[in-house]
């Protein structure tokens, strides 16, 4: 398996293109090799890329590294704005709503 330089698989096009009347004739192999290929299936309809089909782990990993980029996205923006507080601001905000917790004793 060919994999880029940040470790995605490379699509093979010989092996990940596959017309939608061959997925059809091969749906049962192709679903059950799915977590094995590491690599998308790209199905076409007419010649034209209609569809992509993921392992369900691919795509729990498609969708984390999503949601990662967009929640960096917004912390930078955040900070961008002066939308962000100290350490020692969230400590007071949080020590004036919900009191202050006892301190833990220092080990000498």
């Amino acid at each position: 398996m060919y994999r880029s330089s940040d470790g995605a698989a490379i699509l093979q096009v010989a092996q990940d293109i596959v017309p939608i009347a061959e997925f059809k004739a091969h749906l049962s192999e192709v679903v059950r090799d799915l977590r094995d290929r590491g690599r998308p299936l790209v199905i076409t309809q007419n010649g034209k890329p209609a569809a992509v089909l993921l392992s369900p782990e691919d795509f729990d990993k498609l969708t984390y590294q999503s949601r990662l980029v967009g929640a960096v996205k917004e912390g930078l923006e955040d900070l961008n704005a002066g939308r962000v507080h100290t350490h020692d601001e969230v400590g007071k905000l949080l020590d004036e709503r919900f009191g202050q917790l006892a301190k833990a004793k220092k080990k000498k």
